[in-house]
């Protein structure tokens, strides 16, 4: 895929001005206000996974309005002292899958809870285990366009509140060092980490790849591909819609959770990604942290001829090298 978005040099001083509601704050506290009237966890049951080296729960937490969220919670086989914790968020149509399915981090000595996606799973993957009861407003059928007329409706609004339950249900699990906790994921995972690193003040590193939901606008005007293309053939059956659309992405803009974040920070970006086109990425990292006292600790590595896979591998050993010196050797601090 040739390159299709701003050169480097332009991508690397590319800072747009926040399109954001002057009540977003006030819509994100009130959010999780709700989200936060009861105990996180309602259930860890040890599951068999095969794995001699890996011991694995079946987790059960609470998020958007109590809703059931499922997770799988790993940790090196026989350590019994609490741990850094890795909360990782699944891509776009993915579910959970099966438990042996992400095992780096457990390999790496971490405790990991991989969140389940509410009303996704059955695009890519072994599924999903999560229902969304609340997936009856106007929209379109892709998670990216249920609710798409109205802020308190969208799909998103849901993923992101258990996004961030999951950070509280990783710090009520047992053996984890709750101010050691990481958000990591790719695409739609790394737009839901970007978000968890402006919803949780205290969280303590986020690695976001090829996030999702950030230069919203933008992205919209430079792809097709699916997920935006989804919310572009939308508004094309939905003319006039566009106002409220847009009223509706500017909660879940990524560029204005990248603002109010304090934790460290790891981005990844392919520059010939024409899924999350990179300018989104690159805009979410220049204004990382402006908002806070302190500016963050946070790197971008670009990849000039990958798409939406990024540095795949190459990638990920440097998430591993970057989070080690983050958090130290996993153990007690």
């Amino acid at each position: 895929m040739p390159a299709f978005d701003l050169p480097l040099k332009e991508l690397e001083h590319y800072r747009p001005e926040p399109e954001e509601p002057a009540d977003f704050d006030e819509f994100w506290r009130g959010t999780l206000k709700e989200a936060g009237q009861t105990e996180p966890v309602s259930s860890v049951r040890p599951v068999a996974s095969g794995l001699r080296l890996t011991d694995t729960w079946d987790v059960t937490f609470r998020g958007f309005a109590g809703d059931p969220v499922r997770a799988w919670y790993t940790r090196p086989a026989g350590v019994r002292e609490p741990l850094p914790a890795v909360v990782e968020y699944a891509g776009y149509g993915r579910g959970r899958g099966l438990p042996h399915e992400r095992l780096t981090w457990v390999n790496a000595g971490y405790a990991h809870l991989l969140m389940d996606n509410r009303g996704q799973g059955d695009q890519y993957g072994c599924g999903g285990d999560t229902p969304d009861p609340h997936a009856g407003a106007p929209g379109g059928p892709g998670p990216a366009v249920r609710g798409l007329l109205a802020p308190r409706d969208h799909h998103y609004r849901r993923l992101i509140t258990d996004a961030v339950r999951a950070v509280a249900a990783v710090r009520a699990l047992p053996g984890v060092d709750g101010s050691r906790i990481a958000a990591v994921g790719n695409s739609q995972g790394g737009g839901l980490a970007l978000a968890a690193a402006g919803l949780v003040p205290d969280l303590a590193a986020a690695l976001i790849t090829a996030p999702l939901l950030c230069g919203i606008r933008r992205a919209l005007d430079l792809t097709d591909a699916s997920p935006y293309g989804e919310i572009t053939a939308y508004l094309s059956v939905r003319r006039g819609a566009e106002q409220a659309a847009y009223r509706t992405l500017s909660y879940l803009e990524g560029i204005s959770f990248a603002r109010r974040a304090q934790a460290p920070a790891h981005f990844g970006v392919g520059l010939r990604d024409t899924v999350c086109p990179p300018s989104g990425a690159y805009a979410a990292f220049n204004r990382y942290g402006e908002l806070t006292d302190t500016a963050p600790r946070k790197e971008i590595h670009a990849y000039p001829y990958n798409g939406h896979e990024g540095g795949d591998a190459v990638h990920v050993r440097r998430q591993l090298d970057w989070l080690a010196g983050v958090f130290g050797r996993p153990g007690p601090t």
